[in-house]
């Protein structure tokens, strides 16, 4: 779910254009249990802004073999030169930090919560722990396809960080793409996967009018690759069918200077879905989508 999250419940049933079954993803929502240990974890664009590392947040960067074909050119591996930044949605240690987590901070149209501790399946799996086995396993992909990495954090702090210092890292490092990785909690029974996309927003120290456009694109390249890469549908309760939900009350998005998506990759409250989200070669599954939308937006 994200930081500062709003759930949407209107049902509507959905087909991708190649979506091949039900699986859902949607936007975080309930509250969390406490556990946070990980189960068995394997391990249309515009033209590229230059890439710059901020410093602090956790940074991977590398030459491992490409995941994409073989008709790349020789020597040169398809992202190299672009910078990704991912966003594993919330932190472990949120849960504890109920006071610093649930300060406001400023999002452009309104103050938020500086962070949630996010949703967790009805077993307790947490959504902090999911997302940062699937941001580890998106995090190898792109370093295999020569693309810099950098994480907004890696469990190496005690809470957060807030939705604002989330934002500005994707700013700083000047990233051709970024991509915040969440999981749903809502009713049981809603299914599927959705993907978040900023809203035209000019606000207090918010303008989203550069990213709109650049954001759907990367957001069109995500929902298809991860119904593909998944087997699974979008979302049966947001989005209309399409896989997209456009929201102007996410700091993430709105602070954003660079395009950037949410990704709900399935409802963790839905037993169903709590299955596919559990299971480590299914998380496999979504990072390879989340990587194969990005190299497509970022080689279109």
């Amino acid at each position: 779910m994200p930081y500062d999250h709003r759930k949407s419940l209107a049902p509507t049933l959905a087909l991708l254009g190649c979506a091949l079954g039900c699986v859902a993803l949607a936007g975080c929502g309930g509250a969390a249990d406490n556990a946070s240990g990980v189960p068995d974890a394997t391990s249309s664009s515009p033209a590229p802004r230059a890439s710059a590392a901020p410093s602090g947040p956790a940074e991977a960067t590398g030459t491992t073999g490409s995941t994409g074909s073989g008709d790349d050119a020789p020597g040169r591996l398809p992202l190299a030169g672009r910078t990704v930044v991912v966003d594993p949605g919330h932190n472990p240690g949120n849960f504890r930090h109920s006071k610093e987590i649930n300060q406001k901070v400023d999002i452009g149209t309104a103050r938020k919560e500086c962070d949630t501790t996010g949703t967790s399946t009805n077993a307790g799996y947490t959504e902090a722990a999911f997302t940062l086995d699937v941001s580890h396993r998106l995090r190898d992909l792109l370093k295999g396809l020569g693309a810099k990495v950098v994480l907004t954090h890696d469990a190496d702090r005690p809470f957060g960080p807030c939705i604002d210092e989330r934002a500005r890292t994707g700013n700083a490092a000047r990233a051709d793409a970024v991509v915040s990785v969440h999981a749903d909690g809502s009713a049981t029974g809603n299914r599927g996967f959705h993907v978040i996309l900023p809203a035209r927003v000019d606000s207090g120290g918010a303008d989203t009018a550069r990213i709109v456009g650049p954001s759907r694109a990367l957001g069109e390249d995500i929902a298809t690759h991860f119904a593909r890469a998944t087997h699974t549908s979008p979302s049966n309760y947001i989005g209309s069918g399409t896989g997209l939900d456009v929201r102007d009350d996410l700091g993430g998005l709105n602070l954003s200077t660079v395009p950037k998506v949410f990704v709900e990759c399935g409802n963790m409250r839905d037993p169903k879905d709590a299955a596919l989200l559990t299971d480590a070669a299914w998380r496999q599954k979504a990072a390879q989508g989340l990587a194969d939308g990005i190299r497509t937006y970022l080689e279109g």
